[in-house]
């Protein structure tokens, strides 16, 4: 039963499953795969202070190598839903394009997937090895009980991945642009700056909190923290916010607030970023006092260009007659997790609406995605 990607796009597209919420859009996609002879595994996970979320893992096959494709049916907020010129999940086509909140990301790429797994067995049966499907319900959340939860789950049980694609978004402006083989880590700091409050008339009674976290958040957007690697660009800081909340003119604030992001490279972890950033801000601090908390959404890695990229590269090429750039610009992705199991590389649709009003994708990006799938799917059981 061969499966039809943009009517399938289509039905995923009308489950509203915006994060946490499950829509009905994992139930459909078991629904399907196990028509295909897919065994699913249902895995919900659940933490204290945090929603309950439901996953899926599909594997067809018990013999290794293991080929996985990696995603996620959940979805962001439509936003203001007057703004749209279509319904957020109406999965409407007009003038051959596919409107809906989750085409692009990454509801299109998973039809693909599956609709190029449909194509593999109905010309050439069952691979010699097994084809699963990693999908979570909790990408565009915290990505606490999804994907990181998932994989060590899975491990217990004696699953083992080969090799994985990802279905993220990686192209910035037409299919076959960029396969993305790898991603910058992402690390978020918050500083608290703590003064003396006091009155501006006499300065120096008072400790301003607002002039020393100027002071250390110029130390940080001065620090050139690298030129890049081999294959990543250099590492970027960025504030997010300066919070102070003084309502009066005639008050020195005693306490100053901010938090940065950086995304860095290769060169680097999240534990020496972390040293580099204390040394600096306590070089820069004098006799202030300042707390500093860290968290790591995830650490840099880098999948070398190999079998799995290439065999991408040439199934891009082959159906639409570019060759992609290898890249690890951008975001991050669950790929950041599942670098620890298997190589991984990210590969989807482009990127440009995801997340935006009017969601939407050419229905001839979904028909060569599926080709570019249902190639590399070929490829990779026969070099196996």
């Amino acid at each position: 039963m061969a499966i039809d990607p943009i009517q399938f796009t289509q039905d995923l597209i009308r489950c509203p499953s915006v994060t946490p919420t499950e829509g009905g859009a994992l139930d459909l996609l078991q629904t399907v795969l196990e028509e295909l002879g897919f065994t699913c595994t249902r895995l919900p996970f659940s933490e204290e202070g945090t929603d309950d979320v439901d996953n899926l893992y599909a594997r067809l096959g018990t013999g290794l190598p293991n080929l996985c494709f990696a995603g996620h049916t959940d979805v962001v907020p439509v936003g203001t839903e007057a703004s749209w010129t279509s319904q957020p999940f109406g999965g409407e086509i007009k003038d051959g394009v596919l409107h809906g909140r989750g085409a692009v990301d990454m509801k299109g790429a998973i039809a693909c997937w599956v609709a190029a797994v449909s194509q593999v067995l109905e010309k050439s049966g069952h691979p010699d090895g097994s084809i699963s499907l990693l999908i979570t319900g909790d990408e565009e959340g915290p990505s606490i009980n999804g994907t990181k939860k998932m994989l060590p789950a899975l491990a217990e049980r004696g699953e083992e991945l080969s090799a994985c694609v990802t279905g993220e978004p990686t192209n910035p402006t037409s299919l076959g642009e960029m396969v993305k083989i790898g991603r910058r880590g992402s690390l978020n700091g918050y500083i608290s700056v703590h003064g003396t409050q006091g009155h501006t008339g006499y300065p120096h009674l008072a400790d301003n909190a607002a002039h020393r976290i100027v002071d250390l958040l110029k130390v940080l957007t001065d620090w050139e923290i690298d030129q890049g690697s081999e294959h990543f660009q250099p590492s970027t800081l960025a504030i997010s916010t300066i919070d102070i909340g003084n309502t009066a003119t005639n008050i020195v604030p005693g306490e100053a607030k901010a938090v940065f992001n950086i995304r860095f490279n290769d060169l680097h972890s999240g534990a020496s970023l972390t040293e580099d950033i204390k040394k600096r801000l306590d070089a820069a601090i004098g006799d202030g006092r300042y707390d500093l908390d860290i968290t790591i959404s995830g650490e840099s890695f880098l999948t070398p260009p190999g079998q799995l990229s290439t065999l991408i590269a040439d199934a891009c090429e082959a159906a639409t007659g570019q060759r992609p750039e290898l890249s690890t610009t951008g975001g991050t992705s669950d790929s950041r997790f599942i670098k620890d199991y298997c190589p991984v590389v990210d590969f989807g649709l482009v990127g440009q609406t995801m997340h935006k009003v009017d969601e939407r994708v050419p229905v001839a990006d979904l028909e060569n995605l599926t080709e570019i799938y249902r190639r590399v799917i070929e490829g990779y059981f026969q070099a196996a």
